[in-house]
């Protein structure tokens, strides 16, 4: 009898231990093969014709290389928090709530009302960093979503503490999902204005930056499985954005740029003559090549005309 107690003991007790384990999570299929990773790069304030402009070799490869629009929307409002949050949970403003700009002292943190596409990645068992410029975009960092996130220590970093904690990042390691953010053309553009030399020369120094990311994404052996995703929240102009009404273009329309593996070449996507790219449809995009499920409240879509397999023709889609 006491044999059998603690028999019944021992099984209950493993049976406990199984049920208190943590449950295996399937990784999500992927739509393309040999994709494993996603990089969004945000570029702060990069309006395109400047980005056409500036000696930008490596961005202008991306591009000749890549799928890409020039006429890509960000939200109505055009400034750097609530746009970074549409980008990043694929819905506008009116659904998220992140409505203002600055580090405001709440009294208790204060996230989108929808996941962004980092708790969605998590709980998909992905990994996802976020390395940003500005703190401001600590509303993005919920708690358990990140496998790891970094902010200036600041209210401004710099392009060169970006870069910096990137290659830390993804020395050991390249994350499934990485959204890096480069502050320096927007904090230029408010301090000299959008169009003036001194723009165009940190746009300059920003493609430098984005080369040694490149290059350390090639050093990991990841390069060649890389989505790249490069966009920004808004443009530019005076010295400054989103003041001047949701239809000006010069604060409103903004570069987006894909490229990788499966990515059609050389392909300008203002040849679809129906299809708009917003900032939304960064996240549905991003969500769709991981193989994550699209909610069915996004405003934003997956732009799958970029990729050779889901190839729209210019000629069907008239």
């Amino acid at each position: 009898m006491k044999h059998l107690l603690m028999s019944l003991v021992s099984t209950c007790l493993v049976a406990l231990a199984a049920a208190q384990a943590p449950v295996p999570v399937s990784r999500p299929q992927r739509p393309i093969a040999g994709i494993e990773h996603v990089v969004i790069i945000s570029i702060d304030g990069l309006r395109p014709d400047r980005l056409l402009l500036a000696d930008a070799p490596v961005l202008h490869g991306l591009i000749k290389g890549g799928t890409y629009s020039m006429w890509a929307r960000t939200t109505a409002v055009a400034v750097t928090l609530p746009s970074h949050t549409s980008m990043l949970t694929g819905v506008t403003p009116r659904k998220h709530k992140i409505e203002w700009n600055r580090d405001l002292p709440f009294k208790e943190p204060v996230y989108p009302l929808v996941p962004t596409i980092f708790e969605m990645a998590t709980k998909a068992g992905l990994t996802a960093v976020m390395i940003a410029g500005k703190s401001k975009l600590d509303p993005l960092n919920k708690p358990g979503t990140l496998a790891h996130a970094f902010f200036p220590p600041g209210e401004k970093g710099d392009n060169a503490l970006v870069v910096t904690e990137t290659l830390k990042a993804i020395a050991t390691r390249v994350p499934d999902l990485m959204f890096l953010h480069f502050p320096d053309v927007d904090t230029v553009g408010h301090r000299d204005g959008w169009g003036s030399r001194e723009q165009l020369s940190t746009i300059a120094e920003t493609d430098r930056q984005i080369g040694e990311v490149l290059a350390g994404l090639e050093r990991a052996g990841a390069r060649r499985k890389t989505t790249i995703i490069v966009t920004a929240d808004h443009g530019g102009a005076g010295r400054s954005h989103g003041h001047v009404g949701p239809d000006d273009g010069r604060s409103r329309f903004i570069p987006w740029i894909a490229n990788g593996p499966g990515v059609r070449a050389g392909f300008d996507l203002t040849q679809i003559e129906k299809l708009q790219v917003d900032t939304e449809d960064t996240c549905a995009t991003a969500c769709w090549v991981l193989g994550l499920a699209l909610p069915a409240y996004f405003d934003g879509k997956p732009i799958r005309e970029a990729f050779v397999m889901t190839t729209l023709t210019v000629e069907a889609s008239k």
